[in-house]
């Protein structure tokens, strides 16, 4: 018996890699649009946020409000991309998403619980984005012949 590969196990592959790539559009655009919501709340100096003393990341709270609603405004637009199989939207997904969990570690004695959540969501994107792989012959996800 040979070693060669069916359709069936290609269109497999394929849908794997599609559904991978769907839920990180997904996931990065949740994660934007809470990144959003978040940032104007921290704008608006709402008493949401717990504010600490003694934390080596001091930043001011408007600032911290500014950085989510740039990324989260980001995250949507990659995310658009992502749905479209672009290829500049995978590298740049995985980067935003880092991106938003090193903001998200940063601010955590101002939103600890939702802090950690999104750092999970981001975490998951970057898995799902690295993991999926497709045919890169055409500049996006295409079904090999």
């Amino acid at each position: 018996m040979t070693g060669t590969h069916t359709p069936q196990t290609e269109s497999a592959k394929y849908a794997w890699a599609e559904g991978l790539t769907v839920f990180a559009a997904v996931t990065l655009m949740l994660a934007g649009v809470l990144g959003i919501f978040r940032g104007i709340m921290g704008i608006a100096q709402d008493d949401v946020f717990v504010t600490t003393r003694n934390y080596v990341f001091q930043f001011d709270l408007t600032g911290w409000g500014w950085t989510h609603l740039i990324l989260g405004a980001l995250a949507v637009i990659v995310s658009l991309g992502l749905f479209q199989g672009a290829t500049w939207a995978r590298v740049a997904g995985v980067a935003i998403a880092g991106l938003i969990i090193i903001a998200n570690f940063l601010s955590l004695p101002y939103y600890p619980i939702w802090s950690v959540v999104m750092i999970a969501f981001s975490g998951f994107v970057i898995w799902a984005l690295c993991v999926a792989r497709g045919d890169r012959s055409g500049g996006g996800w295409e079904r090999r012949a």
